[in-house]
Parts: C-alpha cells; structure tokens; sequence
C-alpha cells in the first residue's frame, strides 16, 4: 500500500464510504491521515444534576423515571426524558431517534453524556449518548477526536479508518532535519501524526500540534521561497505613467479618495513607473475601496499600450467586477475595450474572447481561473490583479503572472493581517496597507446577544425584508453531524422557513456545493430573488449586495475577532443603516467581553491585533480563523509565534543550501517537491 492509494485500499472502507469521504475531499490516504480532529471529547467523571449551573457539555448517571415520551412536530420526532438522580432532574431531549422511547426502560440506570443548553424551560440535555457503566469506565479520562463529518458518514468511521491508516503506515521517514528538531524542541513525526489523533493526555496533544502547525508554515514557507527563485528583482519591461483618462476619470468620480486611497495609487503608479517589476500587496479593510484603486493602475498601464487584467476567486464575483467597471467607463466615457472570461461561458464565447485577447481587441480583461489556461495567448500582458488572491492556488498565481512575459504584479485582499505576519507571509511583496474607510459609509450598528434573543432578531430580519432589504445569516456547521456543537446551515433554514412570512424565500449555501449551484445562489441573492441567505463563512469573500442590511452570526464565540470582522463586512455596503447580531451561545460571560472588541472599533487592522493578544492555546479548536492562508492545522494568529520560528528557520536553511541539493537536505527537498506538486494542482491555497 502506498499513501497515494485511494481510501478504499484501507480494509472496510468499501466504494459508499469513500463517496462520502470524497465530500471532506478525502480521496487518499494521505489525505485521510492529515485530515486532523477538529476536537475533543474529554471524558470526565459524571457530575451531580444539581451542579450544573451553566451551558457546557456533561455526564450524569441517572435513572429513567418513566417510559420517554415522543412527539411529532413539523420537523422532528422528539424523544424527550427526565434523568433523575439523588440530588435531582434534568430534562434529555433526542431528535429523529424514535427507538430509544422503547430501549430506555423505566427504573433503568446509565451513564447520559451530551451538551447541556439553557432555554425557557430551564437546564436541557440535547441528543446525548447512551452508554452503560462498564462501557463509560473504558473511556474515562481520555480524549477521542472529533471529525468533520457529512451526513451519512459517523465520527466512529473516520476514527476506525484512520487507526487502520496509522496501523498501515506505522513509521515514515522523518523530513525534517535533527538540528531543527532540536532547536524547536518538535516531536518525531510519527509520533506526532498518531498523537494528533488518538492523544493519551493534552501534554502529547499540545507537543503533537506544535510539530504540525511548525510542518504547515516551514513547508509553506520554504515552498513559496524557491518557487519564487528568492527573487533578484526584474528589469522592468512594462514602464507605466498615469495616463491622461485615468486622471480624468480620477477627477470625474463623485467621491473624493481617501487618503490611503491616494497614498497607495501613488506607490502602485512609483512601482510600474520604476526601473523594476512590481511585485505589491495591497491589504485594504473591507469597504476601503481597494478595487477602485486597482481600476484606476489598470487603465494606466492601458493607455501605455498594454493589456491588463484582474482576476478573483468566483464567477460571481468576477461578473459583478465586469459589470461595475464597464459600467464606469461607460458613464465617463472612457476608452478601454473590456472583456469577460469564466468557465461557464459557451464554448463560441470563449473563443470569441480568446482571440480578442491574442489580437489585442482587448485591453482589460477580467475573468477567474479561466484566465490562466494554456489557450489564453496575451499579446501584450503588463498589469495583472489578483483579488483575493489567498483563494488562489500559488503555482496558480505564478502561471499567470507569467503570461505577458513577467508583467507588473498587484496582489489584493480585504483579510487584514499584522504587519510583522504579512512580511513573513508575503516576504517577496511589498505592502500597502490601506486602513481608512471612506466618509460616505454608515457605520454598523453591533450587538453581542444570548439565545433567547433569536427570536427577536428573526422578527428584526422579517421586519427588514418587508422593507426591501435583505440579511445573512452564518452558522459555522454545513449539517447536523454527530457530536456537533453548533447551528447547521441546512437546518437553521427549514428553521427560518418556519418562522418567517411564507413570502420570503430564504435558501442556504456552503462550501460542498458545487461552484456553479454556490455561483447561481450567490447571483440569485445579489438580484434579490433570495431575501435571506443561511450560510458558512464561504460567503466572507462574496459579491457586493448593497441591498444587504443585517447578519446574523451564530455561535459567534466560536470564531476568530478578525473572521468576525470579515463577515460583518457582507453588509453595511448601501446607503441604508446596516446592523451586525453576534450570538453567544457558550453562555460565558468572558467570551461576550471578547466579541465587545468588535463594538469599539471598525478597524480590521485594530481588531486583529487585538485577535492576535487574546487568541491562544485555548482557541486552537475553535472555528478557523476566515479568509486566510488554508492551512491545514495551524493558524497565523493563535500559532503566531510557531509561525515567526517557521520563519526564521526556513530562512536558515535556506542560506545554507538555496535550493536544499546537499544530502542533508535530502528527504526536506522531497517532501518540498511534493508539496510544490500539491499546490501546483490548487490543493493548498495562498
């Protein structure tokens, strides 16, 4: 058996099975073994009814007093209990489990473990499990991983599948050199990748991580150093001015720019004018006008008789890029020939465009991927923008800065990330930051609220949609999974269905959808033929739905300060008073002071670093940090120090052996090599 061997080849994982591990993008069992838990269940021993006094998972060994009811609802059969024990009651509730109202016999004594939530009724137990004594005592102080998970597919098939991994892959050589290891006090390999999974206490756990998340950035970091060449800087083949239209049209617009606005298209206009290439990010808070900014480079370097181009991450936000700047040109009657090309254009389409763009018809052309295929021929590349361009393969990235014969290169993102971690992510960039949002924008109104206010807010957003405008709502799960801890896009909708007027149509997205139905949804929202959109973070990098004026962020504790600010930037886009609702459904008073942050400041850049002090060891499970580098473990604020070390090893080692050739370096470079690979096929994203 090889690692590159489909699951399948583990014995009991039949062709079902590997389907739905295919929705996880599980397809190898290298995949299967870096497919880490997202949590941990800690068993602990059974407490009293009596002493629970907040929301939280819990054990209690109880009795049934009497045969479990079952009730039908719209939705759900309900199996609801009283587990009594000698200091008490507490109310269990099941969903869709019928059986147990036969299985749980009256005067019968087990060992019920689940999430305890508090409602109108009081203190209630939700969907726990039922184990016997004996069969609890076996689990008792140990921690068993939590997987993502999809319907059909139980936490105890990951687990069982990915044991026979390890078992099938007992010891793999170790990559990493024993100088480094050393130095930044990391586990083995081998042992970490089984700790990672199957951990006998938090001791191994936390060493078990340390030597993963340090793999994640070293790797990632010495990748992008040798794609790159470590570059000597490039002649400039491409000099650009400001050209006479886009100062008129500068001078045309109704707004005035910002300072950072001007600040930046000054240093972008210095870059293509200068004896080298440019190579510059350009980090802009949401709402900072980093697009308009874009616009304005690419039609200078235009009007020297050069094409230009900008790519994004979806079609939708591809289209709405082609028709808002057509659309400006038009109106200032610009002359700049601009095309569209994405992948759900006809085949005619797509070779009409192609050869404008080869016979330089076209001067700006804006696409997704599409734009990088091997068919596309620029006749004269000097600009390209990627925007959002962490949704993009780096291979990618590179094959398409290589299409005009090494053009002027802007980088672009909404994502605001400390200084000192952009310099060590974008080493090769230079940086603008862009950290002033224009006068024009209504300031959002927050609140940071409990559960018991849903139901006000799901007559706020009712209220909203009668006034035309339309809401978000996020929810950090895609479905009801076992062991889940938190609301679930495909239920809360049938939820909001239920409670909102049947005139407005509410539907769901998340990330397993395919990209075209993600594509249709979107468009269908951004036209207001969808009035309220349930979703996942996916919809962080989105179109620009000015219409849109309310998001309702679920489990909002459960996130990084800096995700928070990037969904709440969805709305607040129009001209109407937008608002922001963070539900808290931990019940902690501390994580509500936390999500206050986001009250104090609009500042993306402010509220990450705050993200940066307060994220530590102990968010290492929550939701993953929105919007960035997708890691596969690690995390660039909660790991911010591993990261730093990655850093300066990489940087190290590199010194020593720029293109890791001695022997030394032997098993680092095949492993570098694979990951190039992996990364040259979308796998991982910069």
């Amino acid at each position: 058996m090889r690692l590159s061997d489909p699951v399948t080849a583990l014995k009991g994982v039949g062709d079902k099975t590997a389907a739905l591990f295919e929705k996880l993008n599980i397809r190898t069992v290298e995949d299967l073994l870096h497919a880490y838990p997202r949590d941990y269940d800690c068993y602990e021993e059974p407490v009293k009814t009596v002493e629970i006094g907040r929301p939280g998972v819990y054990a209690v060994a109880a009795t049934i007093r009497k045969r479990p009811e079952v009730k039908l609802t719209a939705r759900f059969k309900v199996v609801t209990a009283l587990l009594v024990d000698d200091a008490g009651s507490l109310k269990a509730t099941w969903f869709n489990m019928p059986y147990l109202a036969n299985s749980l016999k009256p005067g019968g004594r087990y060992i019920f473990r689940g999430r305890v939530v508090k409602n109108s009724y009081g203190f209630v137990m939700e969907q726990p499990a039922v184990l016997g004594f004996e069969e609890y005592r076996k689990l008792l102080h140990t921690r068993q991983p939590v997987y993502n998970l999809t319907a059909g597919l139980g936490n105890k098939a990951v687990g069982k599948a990915v044991a026979k991994a390890l078992e099938a892959f007992p010891s793999q050589k170790d990559y990493l050199p024993d100088w480094v290891r050393e130095k930044e006090e990391l586990a083995e390999y081998n042992f970490a990748l089984r700790a990672i999974h199957f951990p006998a206490d938090e001791r191994e756990l936390l060493f078990a991580r340390k030597r993963l998340v340090f793999d994640d950035f070293f790797l990632f970091i010495l990748s992008l150093r040798l794609l790159r060449g470590a570059a000597e800087r490039k002649e400039n083949g491409f000099p650009v001015g400001e050209g006479g239209e886009a100062r008129r049209l500068l001078a045309e617009l109704p707004y005035e720019l910002t300072g950072a606005q001007r600040e930046t298209l000054g240093d972008i206009l210095k870059d293509m004018g200068g004896e080298h290439l440019m190579s510059r990010l350009v980090q802009g808070d949401v709402g900072s006008g980093k697009t308009i900014v874009a616009v304005l480079a690419l039609l200078s370097a235009v009007e020297c008789g050069y094409q230009g181009a900008m790519m994004a991450p979806t079609e939708v936000l591809a289209r709405q890029h082609f028709e808002s700047i057509t659309k400006l040109f038009s109106e200032h009657n610009v002359k700049c020939r601009v095309v569209l090309l994405v992948g759900s254009m006809t085949a005619r389409e797509k070779r009409l465009v192609r050869e404008q763009i080869a016979t330089h018809e076209a001067d700006l052309i804006i696409g997704t991927h599409a734009l990088i295929q091997k068919s596309v021929v620029y006749d004269c590349l000097g600009l390209v923008v990627t925007d959002e361009q962490h949704r993009f393969g780096v291979r990618q990235r590179e094959l398409f800065s290589k299409k005009g014969g090494d053009p002027h290169v802007l980088v672009m993102s909404a994502t605001p990330i400390p200084r000192t971690l952009a310099i060590i992510l974008y080493g090769d960039l230079d940086i603008s930051v862009m950290d002033e949002l224009p006068a024009r924008r209504l300031p959002i109104k927050n609140c940071v609220v409990d559960t018991s206010y849903r139901p006000n807010a799901w007559k706020f957003i009712g209220r909203e949609v009668a006034a035309g405008r339309q809401a978000y709502v996020i929810c950090p799960l895609v479905e009801e999974s076992e062991r889940a801890e938190g609301e679930n896009v495909v239920d809360y909708a049938r939820l909001l269905r239920e409670a909102l007027p049947p005139s407005v149509r509410v539907e769901y997205l998340h990330g397993r959808m395919s990209a075209a139905e993600k594509d249709r949804r979107m468009a269908a929202f951004a036209a207001n033929e969808i009035h309220v959109l349930v979703s996942t973070t996916v919809i962080e990098v989105g179109v620009d739905v000015p219409n849109a004026t309310v998001i309702l962020i679920e489990n909002a504790e459960r996130f990084g300060l800096a995700g928070l600010h990037q969904l709440r930037g969805r709305v607040g886009r129009g001209a109407h008073q937008s608002y922001c609702i963070f539900v808290n459904t931990s019940g902690d008073e501390e994580k509500n002071k936390r999500l206050e942050i986001l009250n104090l400041s609009n500042d993306g850049f402010y509220i990450a670093s705050e993200d940066l002090k307060l994220r530590g060891p102990g968010d290492m499970f929550g939701i993953r940090q929105s919007g960035l580098m997708e890691f596969s473990i690690g995390d660039i604020f909660t790991d911010a120090d591993i990261l730093k070390e990655a850093s300066e090893t990489a940087e190290r080692v590199l010194s020593e052996d720029p293109a890791l050739e001695s022997e030394r370096y032997g098993e680092l470079r095949k492993k570098i090599d694979l990951e190039l690979s992996r990364r040259a096929k979308g796998a991982l994203s910069l």
